[in-house]
């Protein structure tokens, strides 16, 4: 049985583009595509007195933000199988449990109800940093969302703490048709008192070997998929900031995030939050057990 590709639906503007992208993204991948409305009518509403056959007016929003999510999704692709439930709990347990047995989560940026002025929604940013599948924050502009610009790109890490990624954006790239940039940030030596050609020695050593772990990290995948046209990219710098930059130009951009057994609490790296909370495309957080 193929796991579905779940998304997280609220009503909001966000969760709407959250639903256009999930549908794509079912389409390609030939998954089943399922809609989930976290409510928590019943506890501030109470349940239905058994006399009465009226509904309150909670359990009635909820049942049609998800009903209108799953017809918006219907409509876009009709090809795309499509159920939608409302579950009775708070938005992130809903997603993280739905998690367990999904292909991936979607999320969009904002919920309803966030403020206007933050950069990421709490819920997106809990499910990200938490779930064991990976989660998709469905941001940036609408060209980077549709995937016209025909690139997805991959933050490389170690070779053993990224390889979860490394695989997921190669077969995202290769259901998109589309050219990989593998890229991985590296720094110059911080010792500004040396003469400036040892610096450049030092440089070229750097990115070297930031090559190296390019070529070892992407090796398995490059062989499980031969037609993606990778593109190698060694590029100095903060890896949050040369991320965000190759972000501008990008349908996809996936990044691992290490889970590290009996830690608690949000488990992401600087990158992958930085282009959680100002990518401009959207997000792909996969977790890599450490």
């Amino acid at each position: 049985m193929e796991l579905p590709l779940v998304v997280g639906v609220d009503g909001s503007d966000s969760s709407l583009q959250a639903v256009d992208w999930a549908t794509d993204e079912a389409a390609r991948h030939g998954l089943p595509l399922r809609l989930v409305y976290a409510s928590l009518w019943e506890r501030y509403e109470g349940g239905r007195p058994s006399f009465t056959t009226d509904r309150p007016s909670g359990e009635i929003m909820a049942q049609h933000i998800a009903a209108s999510g799953a017809e918006r999704a219907q409509l876009r692709n009709p090809e795309v199988k499509v159920s939608s439930e409302v579950l009775p709990d708070d938005a992130v347990s809903v997603l993280l449990h739905a998690g367990r047995e999904s292909f991936a989560l979607v999320t969009g940026s904002r919920g309803r109800g966030e403020l206007a002025g933050e950069l990421l929604g709490s819920v997106s940013l809990a499910v990200a940093a938490r779930a064991v599948c990976p989660v998709v924050v469905v941001r940036g502009g609408k060209r980077n969302r549709q995937g016209s610009l025909g690139r997805v790109v991959v933050g490389v890490g170690d070779a053993t703490e990224g390889s979860t990624a490394v695989r997921f954006a190669f077969r995202e790239a290769e259901v998109r048709h589309c050219a990989l940039d593998a890229v991985r940030a590296w720094r110059y030596p911080a010792h500004e008192h040396m003469d400036q050609p040892l610096l450049e020695v030092a440089a070229d050593v750097h990115q070297e070997q930031a090559s190296t772990l390019l070529t070892d990290a992407l090796r398995d995948a490059v062989r499980e998929h031969p037609d993606v046209e990778v593109h190698r990219k060694a590029v100095e710098g903060p890896a949050h900031k040369v991320l965000l930059d190759a972000s501008a130009d990008a349908d996809l951009i996936v990044v691992s995030a290490l889970r590290r057994h009996g830690h608690f609490g949000l488990q992401l790296g600087r990158a992958a939050h930085a282009l959680l909370h100002h990518a401009e495309c959207p997000v792909a957080v996969v977790p890599q057990r450490a």
